[in-house]
């Protein structure tokens, strides 16, 4: 499984297929991605899906 969005998901995340304008749509996003030597941005699916979290770590909530 590869770290980074393919370019379909990509398009589809940014309804666009031109990098140049997949760039403008990213950035709008806020998402995090950088240009590669191809001038293709690339984003990790953890930029979309955000961190994993492990079973065993519990998740923090305030005290009452």
């Amino acid at each position: 499984m590869s770290k980074f969005l393919e370019a379909s998901d990509l398009a589809i995340l940014t309804g666009r297929k031109v990098k140049s304008k997949q760039i403008e749509v990213l950035r709008k996003m806020g998402i995090a991605f950088f240009v590669n030597a191809c001038g293709k941005p690339v984003v990790a699916i953890a930029a979309v899906e955000g961190p994993k979290r492990s079973a065993s770590v519990p998740i923090w909530t305030p005290p009452r």
